[in-house]
């Protein structure tokens, strides 16, 4: 069996590394056994000069840098729609394949997902079923559009089998394999690097900021800094973001209204297993980003997420999520309770045991 296994951004290499690596364990048990071994093309939408894959990530991971990058690079999403359908249609037709893994909801995926359907190629969806339930986002479509082409979906809870019932989907094609992200946790969490941005063992806070929209408007972020920097009663701070969150920082003269923000520590990006040992070790997380609130569940650590809705609802219902969407009155009173030790009971959501990757390999064996 062939398949090709396709990311369209950063976040994608860590849900795809579990299987990589799954592929890679069952090969070297068959090392002289062609029916046996399951070739793979990792291919990488964007270009191999990317500044978002540092060189570490890849060796953190324990996987290979893709063997294919398209090379597309381009901000709107029609524009990038097309570059990506017509270099990866001209890619499988130059390397057949049996299936296509695709991971996620972007426009890259979505993309990928149209072009693997028109060449008549089983078509698998890793993180199916997820939705914010609002049409007018653009991701909502391309989830929407992935999951109504795919013959297998992957989901990771309960949750999303049900999105994906009611939504018509036959019950053959669901495949409720866990979370793929706790692969990676499981096993890398003997090999976290204590980051060097970390003084000592005082307790400490973590916060990250990413989402686009939510650094758009200024005004509420600087609303929702404040709720932060008010109330977390002078526990560290340390905040690993990239440039466009930086400069939407610093152009919020917080400083001037808060004195020097002397327990608020913004340090650069950190390499995959720095961060998972800064958000492990953490008092609190408070984060727009679904992956790292995740992470934070199985690892028990309250967390805040600044957005009105997960795709992984067992966070919030089992977990250590709190979603307070972009409310700085919500978020404040979220930060007091954290900060006490007032946070809810929380435990790990069904199949978060590591072993997803094994699951989706076998299933992609039995339908090939």
């Amino acid at each position: 069996m062939n398949i090709c296994i396709f990311a369209g951004a950063r976040p994608n290499f860590m849900k795809v590394a579990p299987v990589i690596r799954a592929i890679q364990a069952r090969n070297a048990l068959h090392p002289s056994d062609d029916s046996l071994t399951v070739g793979f093309h990792l291919v990488y939408a964007g270009c191999e000069d990317d500044p978002s894959l540092e060189s570490s990530l890849f060796d953190d991971l324990q996987i290979d840098r893709p063997n294919v990058f398209l090379g597309v690079d381009c901000e709107n999403l029609n524009e990038l729609t097309g570059q990506v359908m017509s270099k990866f249609e001209r890619f499988l037709q130059q390397h057949p394949v049996d299936a296509v893994i695709v991971v996620d909801d972007l426009a890259s995926t979505m993309a990928a997902a149209i072009v693997t359907k028109k060449q008549g190629i089983l078509l698998a969806h890793l993180a199916a079923g997820t939705r914010s339930f609002d049409i007018n986002m653009p991701k909502e479509i391309n989830r929407l559009v992935i999951d109504g082409l795919s013959d297998i979906l992957f989901t990771a809870g309960i949750s999303n089998n049900s999105i994906a019932n009611k939504e018509g989907a036959e019950q053959s094609k669901i495949y409720m394999v866990g979370n793929i992200l706790i692969d990676n946790i499981r096993y890398n969490q003997s090999r976290w690097v204590r980051p060097t941005v970390l003084q000592d063992e005082s307790p400490y806070l973590v916060f990250t900021l990413n989402r686009k929209a939510l650094i758009a408007d200024r005004d509420n972020l600087h609303k929702m800094l404040v709720a932060i920097l008010q109330h977390a009663n002078g526990i560290p701070i340390i905040a690993p973001l990239r440039k466009t969150a930086v400069d939407a920082i610093m152009s919020l003269a917080l400083r001037e209204q808060l004195g020097e923000m002397h327990h608020f520590h913004i340090v650069p990006p950190l390499n995959y297993l720095e961060f998972g040992w800064l958000t492990s070790h953490a008092m609190g997380i408070i984060t727009d980003s679904g992956n790292v609130a995740e992470e934070a569940t199985f690892n028990g650590v309250p967390c805040i997420t600044l957005n009105s809705y997960t795709e992984h609802i067992e966070t919030v219902k089992q977990g250590s999520n709190v979603l307070v969407g972009e409310d700085a009155g919500k978020l404040a009173a979220a930060i007091k309770d954290m900060v006490t030790g007032n946070w809810k009971p929380c435990g790990i959501p069904d199949r978060w045991d590591g072993r997803s990757a094994e699951r989706i390999l076998q299933i992609l064996l039995e339908r090939r």
